[in-house]
């Protein structure tokens, strides 16, 4: 694609810039083009310079992935700054450059965002949080997962401003606690998507009070919540009748007692009944799994 935007600039062929560039150019050719490969077209002339400018202030999804997770800072603003209608924006795995001072502006001039993906960015702080719940009202999917800097109080911020939230991914949040999850939930009750994994603060109050305020919720994952018991995952059953998967792997204290009735309404589950679970153990200690009579 690229090599026929070059071959569109011969005299031969007419100009490709001859088109207009806000109702055909932007919104019809460059958008299909990969970022890194509409990078390289600056090269070709100042014409197409201003040309990708152009398409990157009107930009509605940036995915740093299309780049690569070593995007020089200066890069990262340059491409952003003239930038006021994105939609998307995602910044996983940028903990190499990414902090406060590259993100906050980018955040303080665009208020349609409603995905942001942070995940692995361990180089920011709680003021991203705060920046993001003050300049995205609209927001509906956050993930900041393996974000250990996030807070209780970054949090707080984040329920008070974006009550239309629908999905958040709090995975390895480890500073967060029953109490700040709780005040999330009650202020977030669209909530559809919830991940707690991976922290051993939460427990009990933690799930109980998101069954109650979410009856939306479609999916939850709690894996590796050690604190979270029986009590609660029937609580989960009972408020959420929606529910269509739950991740309790690691979690000792949750037992098949409660599990059962999500299995009965078919929720999906990430771990195995009892006699599934000690067939597929015996058939890989002895090479098969015998019959056995259920009616005994």
């Amino acid at each position: 694609a690229l090599w026929c935007l070059m071959m569109s600039v011969t005299p031969t062929r007419g100009c490709l810039l001859d088109l207009p560039w806000e109702d055909i150019l932007v919104p019809h050719i460059l958008c299909h083009l990969p970022l890194q490969q509409l990078l390289s077209l600056q090269r070709v002339s100042k014409s197409f310079q201003s040309l990708i400018q152009l398409y990157l202030a009107n930009m509605r999804c940036f995915d740093s992935s299309q780049i690569g997770p070593a995007i020089p800072r200066a890069a990262f603003v340059n491409l952003l700054k003239d930038n006021e209608v994105l939609q998307q924006l995602a910044l996983q795995n940028c903990s190499d450059w990414l902090t406060d001072q590259e993100l906050l502006p980018v955040i303080g001039q665009n208020h349609h965002l409603h995905q942001i993906q942070l995940k692995g960015c361990a180089q920011l702080s709680r003021h991203a949080l705060v920046a993001i719940s003050l300049s995205c009202p609209n927001l509906r999917q956050l993930s900041l997962a393996h974000c250990e800097w996030v807070d209780s109080l970054s949090l707080r911020s984040l329920a008070d401003h974006c009550k239309a939230l629908e999905a958040v991914d709090l995975t390895a949040c480890r500073q967060l606690k029953d109490e700040a999850i709780c005040y999330l939930v009650q202020k977030c009750s669209r909530l559809k998507s919830l991940s707690l994994a991976v922290n051993a603060n939460v427990g009990d109050v933690a799930v109980e009070e998101t069954a109650k305020c979410c009856p939306e919720l479609e999916h939850l994952d709690l894996t590796g919540c050690l604190r979270v018991k029986n009590d609660s995952i029937r609580v989960l059953a009972e408020y959420c009748p929606k529910l269509r998967s739950l991740k309790v792997k690691h979690c000792h204290n949750v037992a098949e007692s409660s599990l059962s009735i999500l299995r009965s309404r078919g929720v999906e589950l990430d771990v195995e009944p009892p006699l599934q679970r000690a067939l597929v153990l015996l058939q890989d200690v002895v090479g098969f799994a015998p019959f056995i009579n259920l009616q005994i």
